[in-house]
């Protein structure tokens, strides 16, 4: 039987390969950084979501080893059967604390924690009204509930209100969005969003995963970057991007809903508990972070920089102020050239396409650190000059 499979799963692969629309990976041999190592050549690394530059932080490389050696490498089980330390809780506390919210729960990653988050408090009487470009993970979760599901136009508030005037008659309504979304790295709009679930009796959820750490005042993410904190109920997140780059994410929200999770929600009730490593270097690293504010004004002044130094070069950018800055080429085959060709000039990015992005709108996603230096993005400006001259993408 497999052999039939394999003839077909060859030739939607090559039909991939022929548009432009397969994806390869390329094997970094180095640490993450701004700059890292491809094949043995040096490459400046403009596409990791490494948004505080804290991957490769000395502090938090050390407090990794620090707990390795106090907790040991894992707990070889699942949270409620003996997979709790101390750190766990402390991770939880701090989390909460940071977040302003009562209480956390700590995931494997945050796409369990938005696979978990939904099924505990969504029954078939219920309805999730959620963003048409939400992340894949919010919709795998919604997914594996029994609620009523309805999507509403991106960013379209006027939809929003008509989704909810829809489903007036279910018992309980949750709003759900991305914080920024992040293939456009638009901001959600949090504030009109909170003002029509209290209007219309609507529980609030919000995946920042690309915003905790250095979105808001103080970069505690899109809520307060809104001023609406205390009317968010639910925020996931990760501590795989600008929390340190590893892996691991939370759920953060009232102490009744966390509480609940506990007694719920799969993917934590059934996976093992975060690495005491994992969780010891995210301590770290929310210590740095109320610490100083240091690298997350940096990473304001490199995001405009680089910005308006591409609206100058005459490339066709999606506007705003978050550091991930799409450079639109539409066609996939386009930015996969693009892409290929900066990669010879030094550059490393990559090209996405479908059917991580619709149809039609495949792009170069540039991600800006706070561990770049002017001279990295200097560098990139000038590659990105002379490729997109030289393709005709700019005059």
């Amino acid at each position: 039987m497999y052999a039939k499979l394999k003839d077909l799963l060859t030739q939607e692969l090559d039909a991939f390969r022929a548009s432009g629309l397969y994806k390869e990976e390329r094997v970094i041999e180095s640490p993450q950084g701004p700059r890292i190592t491809v094949k043995g050549r040096p490459l400046l690394n403009f596409c990791a979501n490494n948004y505080l530059g804290l991957s490769s932080h000395p502090k938090v490389i050390e407090a990794a080893h620090k707990a390795l050696d106090e907790w040991g490498y894992g707990m070889s089980s699942v949270r409620f059967i003996c997979g709790t330390q101390e750190i766990h809780k402390q991770l939880e506390r701090k989390v909460a604390d940071f977040l302003r919210q009562d209480d956390a729960i700590l995931y494997a990653a945050c796409f369990d924690a938005n696979g978990g988050v939904f099924e505990p408090f969504m029954s078939e009487d219920c309805a999730i009204i959620t963003d048409a470009l939400n992340h894949a993970s919010i919709i795998d979760g919604v997914r594996l509930t029994k609620a009523q599901r309805l999507i509403y136009q991106h960013a379209d508030m006027n939809d929003l209100e008509n989704k909810l005037k829809q489903s007036r008659d279910a018992m309980f309504r949750m709003i759900v969005t991305d914080g920024v979304f992040s293939m456009d790295g638009d901001i959600a709009h949090l504030k009109e969003i909170c003002m029509l679930s209290e209007w219309y009796e609507a529980i609030v959820m919000v995946d920042d995963s690309h915003a905790t750490g250095f979105i808001g005042p103080t970069g505690r993410g899109t809520p307060e970057y809104w001023d609406v904190e205390s009317k968010v109920d639910v925020i996931t997140t990760t501590f795989g991007k600008a929390l340190g780059g590893a892996s691991g994410g939370a759920t953060v929200g009232h102490r009744e809903m966390i509480d609940m999770l506990r007694q719920r929600s799969r993917p934590y009730l059934f996976s093992n508990t975060l690495a005491p490593a994992v969780v010891g270097a995210t301590l770290a690293v929310l210590d740095l972070l109320s610490e100083s504010d240091d690298l997350r004004k940096k990473l304001q002044l490199n995001t405009k920089y680089f910005r308006d130094g591409m609206a100058r070069l005459g490339f066709d950018i999606r506007p705003g102020v978050h550091p991930i800055v799409p450079i639109m080429l539409y066609e996939a085959k386009a930015a996969v050239e693009l892409a290929s060709r900066l990669l010879d000039e030094g550059i490393y990015v990559i090209a996405f396409s479908y059917p991580v992005v619709p149809k039609g709108q495949a792009r170069i996603r540039v991600q800006i650190s706070a561990a770049h230096e002017q001279d990295h993005l200097d560098r990139a400006l000038e590659a990105f000059g002379k490729v997109g001259r030289e393709l005709g993408v700019i005059g």
